[in-house]
């Protein structure tokens, strides 16, 4: 990165934080909490940036400084201490640079936004249904050791203890940059306790990731709903199954189905019932502007298509290879157990990684 172009984006983003400056002074944006978070945000992200870019630039001009004693100076000792500063500046000015470009890299603006969590049992039966429990239990961990929130808003249990689908919601900030990455489908290779000749079973589970829907968000009309409601079925006690609490919305426009009914209260159900929903439209809404986009597509780690196969789980190797970016760890006690901190540090390493060759062709 020259130094002329460093000038220009640090002139770029002077300029840009005295829009948003301006903008926070604005009475308008003062009544708004929510927009004064936002620009509050950006604010602290243009000032972080800038400071990166100011170090950049003064960097740069010693290490040409450097390099034009260098050219003239006739005199050893000083030549010495110039090759000295040069060799000192030059990988510095290159990580500086690095922090730059990936700083340049507009921010997904949901990224520090909670998420939905939906697992369902594939291919496998009951061991896929257990599966779906294992993840839903490494997720869990994971998450609490965050500090965030989880809230169970729909369940199907398997007889066995494990998961046919369940969806969960993951509260606190910066969630959904956390695990974005995990849509996909995930499979497991191991052998079922109810395997009597010890062979090793290959089962799947897939997670969709969904982003947390605001009602600003996404429109939805009540007449584009169709609500209907129904007597719970399955686990909770002799009132879920004689009181009418269970929610069933169809969005008409899209076909889109949500049900719920893990709570008593039918008036809860629904609540979390149009909270899957605004979810779920926000992501289509997402996946449509993305295929329009084909570079911001190119540049992440997956599709997020829950088709696609991301991770393979070997319990006899204790392994875990990621396919998407050929990691393999064979700490698979750990992970399954919530460490999952190396394995979406290397996603998220990547996607920033293809993020910059796409920014720079």
């Amino acid at each position: 990165m020259t130094t002329r172009s460093t000038t220009e984006h640090l002139h770029q983003l002077r300029e840009h934080l005295g829009e948003v400056e301006n903008q926070l002074g604005s009475p308008e944006v003062a009544a708004d909490s929510r927009r004064m978070a936002e620009l509050g945000r950006e604010h602290t992200r243009l000032q972080e940036t800038i400071a990166v870019a100011e170090e950049l630039e003064k960097t740069e001009r010693q290490l040409a400084e450097a390099h034009a004693l260098l050219q003239s100076e006739k005199d050893a000792e000083l030549r010495a201490l110039a090759e000295a500063e040069v060799e000192e500046l030059t990988p510095r000015a290159g990580e500086l640079g690095r922090r730059l470009q990936q700083r340049l890299i507009p921010p997904d603006p949901l990224d520090e936004r909670g998420l939905l969590l939906e697992i369902r049992a594939g291919t496998g039966g009951e061991e896929a249904a257990l599966f779906a429990g294992d993840l839903l239990r490494m997720y869990s961990r994971y998450a609490e050791d965050k500090g965030w929130k989880l809230e169970t808003l729909s369940a199907t249990e398997s007889e066995r203890g494990g998961f046919r689908e369940i969806i969960v919601s993951v509260s606190g900030r910066g969630a959904y940059s956390h695990l974005k990455h995990e849509s996909g489908a995930h499979r497991v290779q191991r052998v079922p306790e109810t395997e009597a000749q010890g062979r090793i079973h290959t089962s799947a589970a897939t997670v969709a990731v969904l982003p947390e829907a605001e009602e600003t968000d996404v429109e939805v009309k009540d007449s584009d709903l169709r609500i209907d409601t129904m007597c719970a079925s399955g686990p909770g006690g002799q009132g879920v199954n004689t009181t009418y609490s269970a929610v069933r919305i169809v969005h008409l426009p899209t076909g889109l189905i949500v049900t719920c009914q893990d709570e008593r209260s039918q008036m809860k159900n629904k609540a979390k019932a149009l909270s899957v929903l605004r979810s779920r439209l926000l992501e289509a809404e997402r996946e449509k502007d993305m295929k329009a986009r084909s570079d911001l597509r190119r540049g992440m780690v997956g599709s997020g298509d829950r088709s696609e196969r991301i991770r393979t789980y070997n319990f006899p190797q204790n392994r875990v290879t990621d396919h998407r970016i050929n990691l393999t760890l064979y700490n698979l006690d750990r992970i399954i157990g919530g460490d999952l901190e190396e394995l979406l540090a290397a996603l998220r390493e990547e996607e920033l990684n293809r993020r910059l060759a796409a920014l720079s062709s």
